[in-house]
């Protein structure tokens, strides 16, 4: 039998066999997941370890893929928005805006300059979100709890500005074709403002307690280091990108929502370590920040929250419920009975973890004929193997922490 159709257990099996003819040397095979807290998800790694160095990795994906793309063309674009929510959980929002400026796109839609505003502090307060997630998360990797005990409150604080927004937290349905189904109130306004207030002070002194630490220094610089050159080639973007000291973002170098409208600036790093991701992760909250003060000092008045496209936006509720025309509307629109345009199009925005993209292709029909999500995780995921040859195993748990590899959105 070839050795790939092999079990990874029985390929490593042979080769720890070979190695012990010929040097005697004692190895033995780890699995590290697809249970395991560290894993962050439902994936495994088989290990190949020399003592606490690890010398071979194989990875294996797919303990939750849900189909996600076969599901999404067999139903009618409105009812695949909750689909998209559960890739990135960790940034819900910037799923579901990156899938309603897709069809935008595609039906040749222009969104009123507050909805898109508004779409933009909502994507980076998502995206603020995922970073306190993930670099907290490193710090307890680490072996330090208070700094993730510290900011998780403030992830708490966001996700009540969700539900003034859309009346959901986590997995947020946020938005519609066009803009959002409702203005926002001021209460969600009033909530943002106590977060701009609060949450700076706080994440100042979550970065002192980390970036000049010196267990938390010894246990990442050079540790899981990747070239500009070996991120590149294999598809890395996002933050673990700019890390290398590539500065590619996705909200410059094809501005969407009005993001040109905005003045902030890329952080990069250097060595593309697991202390400079780190690094990126925490200067980029302090971009998201300014822009979220930026958007509402340019807000326009008024209350365009959507565009003008009867054939997309849902009747109000009360209406729906006391007349036939509205009910018959809501229907027709949520079964995706309104004609699309025969099209091929790709639209990316910048998720929490780099450029998430979505390849749709439509046949005129009531379902996408193809649609296909370009997820981040997935992507930079297969550098894993190489990333961690070499290391100690502590050292691959602190590697994939920084990564922010998210299962929803590696396996979708």
């Amino acid at each position: 039998m070839s050795e790939l159709l092999l079990p990874p257990e029985h390929r490593y099996a042979k080769r720890i066999a070979a190695q012990l003819n010929e040097d005697g040397s004692e190895l033995s095979i780890l699995n590290l997941g697809p249970t395991h807290p560290a894993t962050h998800g439902i994936f495994q790694n088989i290990l190949l370890m020399d003592g606490e160095r690890i010398l071979e990795a194989e990875p294996t994906i797919g303990y939750i893929h849900r189909a996600f793309e076969k599901i999404a063309e067999n139903r009618p674009f409105y009812q695949i928005t909750p689909l998209t929510d559960r890739m990135n959980y960790c940034s819900s929002p910037i799923n579901n805006m990156g899938w309603w400026m897709t069809l935008e796109k595609l039906l040749d839609i222009e969104v009123p300059k507050r909805a898109q505003y508004l779409r933009v502090i909502v994507m980076e307060l998502a995206r603020i979100t995922d970073h306190i997630i993930c670099n907290s998360i490193l710090g307890v990797d680490t072996g330090a709890y208070t700094g993730f005990l510290y900011v998780f409150q403030f992830r708490e604080k966001v996700y009540e500005i969700y539900e003034e927004i859309c009346g959901a937290r986590l997995t947020t349905n946020m938005g519609r074709i066009g803009g959002f189904e409702r203005d926002w109130s001021p209460e969600a306004f009033r909530k943002l403002d106590v977060f701009l207030e609060e949450f700076p002070a706080a994440w100042k002194e979550f970065e002192n307690l980390f970036e000049r630490n010196r267990i938390f220094i010894d246990r990442t610089v050079n540790v899981g280091a990747i070239t500009a050159e070996q991120a590149m080639a294999y598809g890395f973007t996002g933050p673990n990108l700019r890390a290398a000291g590539v500065d590619y973002d996705v909200r410059v170098a094809q501005p969407y929502s009005s993001y040109e409208d905005f003045d902030f600036i890329i952080p990069v790093g250097k060595s593309g370590d697991t202390y400079d991701r780190f690094c990126v992760r925490n200067a980029e909250v302090w971009e998201s920040l300014s822009i979220i003060r930026q958007a509402l000092a340019k807000m326009p008045e008024g209350n365009d929250f959507h565009a003008d496209v009867p054939d997309y936006y849902l009747p109000p509720k009360e209406d729906v419920y006391t007349s036939m025309e509205s009910l018959i509307y809501h229907f027709k629109i949520v079964m995706g009975e309104v004609p699309v345009p025969v099209a091929e199009i790709y639209h990316p925005v910048e998720g929490g973890n780099g450029e998430l993209g979505f390849y749709l292709v439509t046949d005129g029909s009531r379902t996408p004929y193809r649609l296909h999500f370009r997820r981040p995780c997935f992507i930079y995921y297969q550098a894993y193997p190489e990333m961690i040859k070499g290391s100690l195993l502590s050292d691959a748990i602190v590697i994939l922490s920084s990564l922010n590899v998210i299962a929803g959105e590696l396996d979708a």
